[in-house]
């Protein structure tokens, strides 16, 4: 057992007295405040401290007997209140104040004035007070007569960013309620002090399971048998003899490894490493365990490495893992668990289906489900005892409610750069709660009655700059599409004119959509009012029924333009409530929107095109112009929203009504889906062309024409291909040639029954000029971005060159914000200080997003504070199936021949992994119209798109998978 340390000395009589803690209980009336105040004021009485209880009413007869009730009178009582406790706690007591207070200003002097403020927010619905109500104050206001009552006519300013919220109502009792305000303030206390030694210290797996045993309050550690490797060959029979010999011994058991180097302090955990043998039953299957797991140490055993039997946990009813920190070191519980399999390692293995993870800031357990609550205060008590705030637990909750602890080790976060501390976080989280409140409520210019943020609706962001972007990645991608550009773009297609509305939000540097925005923005222009409103809330509704479908929003939800179908799929209106008067509006207005669009003549698709070749031919006009630097920059930025992603927005628009059109087809019976298949791999794309053209250009011919293509495509720290073209490209062997695209072509069948289905439904177009249209539309949308990524490629090259002109490395120009450089082409003024000045606000402020955690869809202000991962339904492209090892992207670019490759994104950047022979890939993010599914079905390459943060990361950990198209399914092989 570790040796408990001796107390420290207490401070000498003389020393300057540490101030007392305030525990500021807030609430309406009836909330509950006396009732859990004088628990805990009882509780650190108990504990041997100083404390004082003030309760608000008993307060207002003593100091602020002179005041009313309106709103004015209760601040200046609240102010009272709040220097009291300032006053009391600054003479070394601890202070419960049970008080209304709800005022913000009173709450901000508090945090400002009083340092060790604790604040906890008793929130409980207004029914529920009006039937506790013991006051009769409700009852008054109703009749009329009691006035000026806090909640009812009196605003009530709910806490801005309380240490916790308690939900003071239910199944919820005052012991507990303390004990979550001592263990969330003890939390808050902890963070901001040196860490203290811990009572027990990391040793090995089994020896820190062992001595947690006696000390642990909110778990149990199963009884265990240890033995070294050395014992084990001196002495077999007698280790059998003590497993035998245990109450438990001759049951089913699991033996485990735990090697010297396996768990230590070292933050170096070699988890999963090293077997464990599950469901060994009788002394030989025993010593075959512990054979298999010593002969797992391979060459690293020693006789000092350990193996330890416990007994077999059976009838599980949750089983997973927490970590304490996020990856990059933020205050998170991390909970990834199986709730259905009844078995205990099928999060570790990496195996089990349908498991859940969830995230919870650790200032807010109040906000983790009932289920969840005893293991975050397990792993809360494990912190504490092991002085180490990131921790990785494993535990088992039996059926009968007992939770188990399996294992501890420390875990290793990336917490290089700069650090964002947790108050910070906490800060960060309640600003984006505040702000979803506010983008939620009603807006005179927005249809919809409530507001909706993802990371891949619409412009997806997740998909083109990640979940996380580098400051210039973000305003770049703001000032190209998502400030106006986009839109421009809908309002020129006959959509809703939604100018000066951003679709994008950044939350401290994640960028959200706004989808309140976007559904509106998809509302043809001559749908009426009452129509148009009812239609955004339908697609908001279905959206929080089905959150899966956030990358599918266009193809599943909302209704965006006329097809074959559109009738077939409009039942889903007709069976939430809209009648037929109200199909028959939104049919029209769909049918004459997407006539003007397709038009074989006038088609608004066509001027875009032609726009698009005119940003081709400006583009060396600036480039050879006598200009400097950071104008050249500028007017490639400002041609390239012009010309270049104004147009791609339209063609991106005919792109998706194309893909639309043709999956029309398959569903009315004029094409299967072999045929669709065969369709999308005759279309000539800029894609297609890239693996052409590898196989015949020179090296420096192919360069000029795709050099200025990178993975990234805003991404400055992402090589050009004609920067790096041996990291892409194999010059070196013999470049397969490829097969040429097969021939679609319509027989005279199909042809005569398009025209008809076209007479039909009124569409202005004849058959072959909307195969034509369908065609350039995939064609158009790939070669605008094509061309408007090389003037963005070389603004970023640009970029990259001022900041070394000014001593800055590409990595700091990273973190410039794009406005930066609209001000200097602008302004007078030093160059350097103005790209210094934006660097390192971008790096404070990137410091503190890297560290944050929200859900991919926020449809509440409390989802930012605490949030399950959605289920992800990924894109299946093709129809076929392949089996094949695992390889990354970050791997070597010669080892990925013949292996199923993991990639970030869609981004149209990564085409270069086509030549590289892979037998299927699987992207994190991307929708089933992104650059990468077109190639995908181009090529006949089985791939998963949009897999999700999950799915993605429990693939990538295999070392061989099955992608079965044809049944939408992913096996883990190996």
């Amino acid at each position: 057992m570790t040796n408990i340390k001796k107390a420290v000395r207490q401070p000498e009589a003389e020393h300057e007295v540490s101030p007392g803690r305030v525990f500021w209980v807030t609430g309406l009336s009836g909330a509950g405040k006396t009732t859990v105040g004088r628990e805990l004021w009882s509780r650190l009485r108990a504990a041997g401290r100083q404390v004082f209880f003030l309760d608000g009413d008993a307060l207002r007869a003593v100091i602020a007997e002179d005041l009313g009730h309106s709103a004015d009178n209760r601040r200046r009582s609240a102010m009272r209140n709040a220097r009291l406790c300032r006053l009391l706690a600054g003479q070394g007591a601890d202070v419960v104040c049970a008080t209304i207070s709800l005022f913000h200003e009173v709450q901000r002097w508090n945090r400002e004035n009083i340092p060790g403020y604790r604040e906890i927010y008793l929130r409980v619905p207004i029914d529920e007070l009006r039937r506790r109500d013991s006051k009769g104050i409700y009852a008054g206001a109703e009749s009329g007569d009691v006035r000026d009552v806090v909640g009812y006519d009196v605003p009530a300013e709910a806490p801005e960013a309380p240490d916790l919220v308690l939900d003071n109502h239910g199944a919820l009792d005052v012991a507990t309620a303390v004990d979550r305000i001592l263990a969330a303030c003890a939390s808050r206390d902890d963070a901001g002090a040196a860490q203290p030694a811990g009572l027990v210290a990391f040793k090995t797996k089994a020896e820190t399971l062992e001595a947690l045993t006696p000390l642990l309050r909110n778990g149990r550690v199963l009884p265990q048998v240890r033995l070294s490797v050395g014992d084990w060959r001196s002495d077999a029979a007698g280790v059998l003899a003590a497993v035998t010999a245990a109450p438990w011994g001759s049951d089913r058991v699991i033996v485990r490894s735990s090697a010297r180097t396996e768990d230590d302090a070292t933050g170096s955990s070699q988890a999963g490493r090293y077997d464990s043998v599950l469901g060994v039953v009788g002394s030989p299957a025993v010593a075959q365990a512990i054979d298999r797991v010593i002969d797992s140490f391979a060459n690293d055993a020693s006789d000092d490495d350990q193996i330890f039997v416990q007994p077999m946990l059976d009838r599980v009813a949750i089983a997973g893992v927490v970590f304490s920190r996020s990856p990059s070191g933020g205050p998170y519980f991390i909970i990834n668990y199986d709730d259905r399999s009844g078995l205990t390692d099928r999060v570790t293995a990496g195996v089990g289906d349908n498991l859940e993870t969830f995230f919870c800031l650790k200032s807010r357990p109040d906000a983790c489900p009932p289920s969840l609550a005893p293991v975050i205060a397990l792993v809360s008590e494990l912190e504490t005892l092991l002085a180490c705030d990131a921790i990785d637990v494993e535990f088992a909750v039996g059926d009968d409610g007992q939770l188990y602890l399996l294992q501890v080790r420390p875990l290793a976060v990336d917490r290089q750069g700069p650090a964002a501390d947790d108050a910070k976080v906490d800060t960060a989280v309640a600003d984006v709660a505040r702000k979803v409140e506010l983008l939620s409520r009603p807006h005179p210019y927005l249809h919809g009655s409530r507001a909706i943020f993802g990371i891949m609706p619409d412009w997806n962001p997740a998909e083109i700059i990640g979940v996380r972007p580098r400051p210039l990645s973000l305003s770049l991608y703001r000032e190209l599409i998502t400030d106006a550009i986009w839109a421009y773009q809908r309002d020129n297609y006959g959509y809703q004119n939604l100018r000066s509305f951003p679709l994008l939000v950044s939350f401290h540097g994640l960028p959200y959509i706004d989808v309140r925005v976007s559904f509106n923005s998809f509302i043809p222009r001559d749908v009426p009012d009452d129509l148009a409103g009812r239609l955004v809330n339908y697609y908001i509704d279905r959206l929080l029924s089905e959150p899966h479908l956030h990358d599918k929003v266009e193809f599943e939800i909302i209704f965006s333009c006329y097809t074959l179908d559109l009738p077939k799929r409009m039942g889903s209106l007709a069976e939430h409530g809209f009648s037929p008067e109200d199909l028959a509006e939104l049919s029209g207005a769909l049918r004459r929107l997407t006539n003007r669009i397709i038009h074989s003549e006038t088609g608004l698709w066509r001027r875009d095109r032609e726009k698009i070749n005119l940003l081709a031919r400006r583009f060396p006009t600036i480039c050879n112009a006598e200009i400097d630097k950071i104008s050249r920059i500028y007017w490639l930025i400002e041609d390239c929203k012009r010309y270049g992603t104004l147009p791609f927005a339209g063609l991106a628009r005919a792109g998706f009504i194309a893909v639309q059109l043709l999956q029309s087809f398959v569903e009315v019976g004029v094409l299967n889906a072999e045929e669709s298949a065969t369709f999308m791999a005759s279309v000539d794309t800029v894609g297609s062309r890239i693996g052409r053209d590898f196989a015949q250009l020179p090296k420096a011919d192919f360069l000029a024409r795709y050099g200025h293509l990178r993975p990234g495509t805003y991404d400055i720290l992402s090589p050009r291909y004609d920067e790096m073209p041996d990291l892409y490209f194999d010059w070196s062997s013999a470049r397969p040639t490829g097969s040429a695209p097969p021939r679609f072509a319509l027989s005279i069948e199909q042809l005569r029954r398009i025209e008809q289905l076209l007479k039909e439904h009124e569409l202005n177009i004849d058959a072959l000029s909307l195969i034509e249209f369908i065609k350039a539309g995939i064609e158009g949308r790939e070669y605008s971005k094509f061309v408007f990524t090389r003037s963005l490629s070389d603004a970023l090259s640009l970029i990259r060159q001022l900041g070394e002109d000014h001593g800055l490395s590409a990595e700091d120009c990273a973190f410039l914000n794009y406005d930066a450089i609209r001000t200097l082409y602008s302004e007078s003024g030093s160059v350097r200080e103005a790209l210094l000045e934006s660097v390192a606000h971008g790096r404070d402020r990137h410091a503190l997003t890297r560290n944050l955690m929200l859900p991919p869809v926020i449809a509440s202000p409390d989802e930012v504070f605490a949030f399950h991962l959605p289920p992800s339904h990924p894109n299946f492209i093709t129809r076929k199936s392949v089996t094949a090892p695992v390889a990354s992207i970050g791997d070597p670019s010669e080892s990925f021949s013949g292996r199923i490759l993991f990639v970030p994104s869609a981004d149209p950047g990564f085409d270069w992994i086509f030549t590289r022979d892979i037998s299927g890939f699987v992207t994190q993010f991307g929708g089933a119209n992104s650059h990468m599914a077109i190639r995908a079905g181009e090529l006949g390459i089985p791939a998963v798109i949009g897999a999700g943060d999950a799915l993605f990361r429990r693939w990538q950990t295999a070392r061989k998978l099955c992608l079965d198209c044809t049944n939408q399914k992913v096996l883990v092989i190996a």
